[in-house]
């Protein structure tokens, strides 16, 4: 039976229905907006699986090209592996459904999103997430409670839900907000130097919201809802954790006042080894072996009380700090000696090297998205390799981890880029920069915070670099620690305060607000006191962060790095583009072979020259000046000879303009053979007499020669040929006496045009 059910949020409807497509899920709902729809269909395995430590869910994105009427670009004409902006949308539909399973609950799960109608208009990214709650919801799935998701943007300082997509340019906030209808689960987006006020009330108000969209998924549930399906709720053993507790409290404790991070992961490694084994002996192999996962369970819990229970009565954290204190930062810049920019940025020990290069627009990253083919001139890489935490692991390609991490450092930076977005700057500001910016960071060690460190070495070496970065930007995370009423909340947090603690709140920007932000909660309830405190203690620690980074770099470079790419950007008549590249690109790659300079027109005329050295670029700079230079009438000019015919020899002027000298102008003198005077590839001096109507270039030497004093005597032993068609009797020619000049010039040019008529 089909149900549907639909929703006002903001402008826009939001139209939930499941029972038409895909009956044979255990749940598929079809979230609609305008002409967006996105089905979600969710499987749930009947078993849960034995060898799992961890809840198996899997979240599967994809977006189909057909959704908007286009065909993929790439070679096979079909989508293939996900995309980035896929695996983002894959990033934010799982991260606020996870904490909402039972911990028990170790089923694989899948969540396959699809697109099939995009109207770029309603963002599918918050349709899915909303359709992967309701399919859960009527599921046999047991999730707890749905969630509902919204985006906001701001315009003009007030808030939008669920803005339209070609709105979003001229939106200095781009957030997305998914939770419960009692508290925020998760937060993404990015913006323009948001006051932390502000921050707090767009969560507030996304609270609104969202417990409208919960309110509908529930009353679908209420419709087409089945049954969920039973999880083991045992609770362990008390004979199994008073035994571990005995054996492993005393020592965990101890190995939690270690600092340095390796040495107490091998300590809690020991403690737990010496247990297990402690225990095996005591129960017996029949015994122990039975109860293997649930001792393993058990040890994890204890683990994760004492650290906890530590925090909150103590106030001081595993590595000895204080719950706002800011590890120590150790910063170099410009360690990488051939990088256009570089920095080595050391937090505690998480350290990551970041290097800025400066590119072309033919560096240009190109996307082939449903909304277009997209280009980006700035994108960040961010690598995490398994030897920064000390792990053997197979080395492959980028995983969803580091896309998204990645993201959020490019999302953190990018609004700083004057060159990116000249919209939103005063006129004196830097946006004249012809560059692609690409950040690589590497992690080579982590504790913790690295794609916050990737933030901080980011700015760092674009500022090396030399790229006009508006102010610098820093990040911190923000954790949490809530046992019943008692609350902590912690600054810079640890890899295990991040995966034994309550919250990872990602907090990026400069000293007047947030450019970038990241939120995942595994406890429900936030009060708005602890947002305001959270962002206030995030804000004093990005201040001492940015405070730290200004000793070692506080403004960009005035100078490119002299390995990074020169770009000069002229401006030309769009008229003349053609005359600059040429039939079929002759005369543009003529000018780079000879320059060595790379040479990039737009349709606007700007044309951008890159090479290595100033000197290149100034000599293909002078000949596209001489290429779309006007031929003016009278000036003089040097050219060189490209052809010889009977009367007389074409050359050029300037750039790829020819002009005509006629035989009659070649001398002071009649002269017999054009190549007495002249042959193809010399030098010319010549003088503009005229531009016909139809365009022609007539072209004089003897009137350049006598301007400039250097009219050439006949040679010795010359003797004038007689004309043809005179009966053998020798011209009288006017320059010494025997003509009048105007009828000479008349007879000259009509000479001439007859002349080049039979040549065309």
């Amino acid at each position: 039976m089909v149900e549907k059910i639909s929703v006002q949020i903001g402008a826009d409807e939001i139209q939930f229905e499941t029972g038409r497509i895909a009956k044979q899920a255990h749940g598929a709902v079809i979230c609609k907006s305008g002409d967006t729809m996105v089905l979600s269909a969710v499987t749930v395995a009947p078993e849960a699986r034995e060898d799992a430590d961890f809840f198996p869910m899997t979240v599967d994105y994809r977006e189909k090209f057909y959704s908007v009427g286009q065909i993929p670009g790439n070679f096979f004409r079909r989508e293939s592996r996900p995309s980035e902006r896929e695996i983002l949308v894959c990033r934010m539909t799982d991260r606020p459904l996870r904490p909402l399973f039972p911990k028990k609950f170790h089923n694989e799960l899948m969540i396959c999103q699809t697109v099939f109608s995009a109207d770029n208009i309603h963002n599918p990214d918050v349709l899915s997430i909303n359709a992967a709650s309701a399919a859960l919801h009527i599921s046999k799935a047991p999730l707890t409670e749905p969630i509902g998701a919204v985006r906001f943007g701001c315009f003009d300082g007030e808030l939008v839900v669920n803005p339209h997509m070609d709105t979003m340019e001229s939106s200095t906030l781009d957030i997305i907000v998914a939770g419960t209808k009692d508290s925020i689960c998760m937060v993404e987006g990015q913006a323009h130097e948001l006051p932390e006020s502000l921050m707090v009330e767009a969560l507030q108000f996304a609270q609104t919201h969202i417990r409208t969209i919960v309110g509908c998924i529930e009353e679908l549930r209420a419709r087409a809802g089945v049954e969920k399906m039973p999880v083991d709720a045992v609770e362990p053993d008390p004979q199994i954790v008073t035994d571990i507790e005995a054996l492993a409290s005393a020592r965990i404790k101890e190995a939690f006042s270690i600092r340095e991070k390796q040495n107490r992961l091998d300590t809690l490694d020991t403690v737990k080894t010496d247990t297990l084994q402690a225990l095996q002996e005591r129960y017996g192999e029949e015994r122990y072996t039975a109860c293997a996962t649930e001792i393993s369970n058990v040890f994890a819990d204890l683990k994760k009380r004492i650290m906890r229970k530590a925090v909150v009565e103590t106030n001081i954290r595993m590595d000895g700090r204080r719950l706002d204190q800011v590890r120590d930062i150790s910063i170099e810049v410009g360690i990488l000696p051939r990088v256009h920019g570089s920095a080595l940025f050391t937090r505690g020990e998480t350290q990551v090297i970041v290097a800025a290069t400066l590119g072309t627009s033919r560096d240009e990253m190109r996307l082939d998205e449903l909304t277009g083919d997209e280009f980006r001139r700035f994108f960040l890489h961010y690598n995490f390799p398994a030897w920064s935490v000390g792990e053997v692991r197979r080395i492959s390609g980028p995983g969803r981890r580091e896309v998204g991490h990645g993201k959020l450092a490019e999302r953190a930076l990018e609004c700083m880029l004057p060159f990116l977005h000249p919209e939103r700057y005063d006129e004196g500001d830097e946006t004249n920069f012809p560059y692609t910016v690409r950040i690589v960071s590497d992690v080579t060690e982590s504790n913790g915070s690295s794609s916050m460190a990737t933030v901080c070495g980011g700015s760092l070496s674009m500022m090396d670099a030399g790229i006009p970065i508006k102010a610098p930007v820093a990040g911190i995370a923000m954790g949490l620690i809530k046992e019943e009423d008692e609350v902590r909340i912690l600054t810079d947090i640890l890899g295990d305060e991040d995966h034994l603690g309550d919250m990872d709140f990602k907090v990026c920007g400069t000293a007047n607000g947030i450019t970038a932000f990241q939120m995942d909660t595994k406890v429900k309830g936030l009060s708005r006191k602890v947002m305001e405190d959270a962002l206030e203690q995030a804000r004093q620690g990005r201040e001492h962060i940015l405070g730290e980074m200004n000793k070692a770099l506080d403004k960009p470079r005035p100078e490119l790095s002299p390995y990074a790419p020169r770009i000069f950007t002229i401006k030309i008549n769009p008229d003349k583009i053609r005359e600059v590249i040429g039939p079929g690109g002759k005369v543009i790659r003529q000018i780079q072979a000879e320059t060595g300079a790379e040479i990039e027109i737009e349709d606007d005329g700007t044309i951008n020259i890159a090479a290595t050295d100033k000197e290149a670029a100034d000599a293909a700079i002078e000949l596209i000046q001489e290429i779309v230079a006007d031929v003016e009438v009278g000036k003089i000019y040097t050219g060189r000879v490209t052809r010889i015919m009977n009367f007389g020899a074409f050359c050029t002027v300037v750039g790829n303009k020819e002009g005509m000298i006629h035989i009659s102008e070649l001398a002071d003198y009649r002269v017999n053979n054009v190549t007495d005077i002249l042959n193809i590839g010399d030098e010319v001096t010549i003088k503009v007499i005229e531009i016909d109507q139809m365009g022609r270039i007539n072209l004089s030497k003897i009137a350049a020669d006598r301007e400039l004093g250097q009219v050439q005597p006949p040679p010795a032993g010359y003797k004038e040929a007689p004309p043809q068609g005179d009966g053998g009797r020798p011209r009288r020619d006017d320059r010494r006496g025997g003509r009048n000049d105007r009828n000479d010039r008349n007879h000259n040019r009509s000479r001439r045009d007859n002349d080049r008529g039979r040549d065309r």
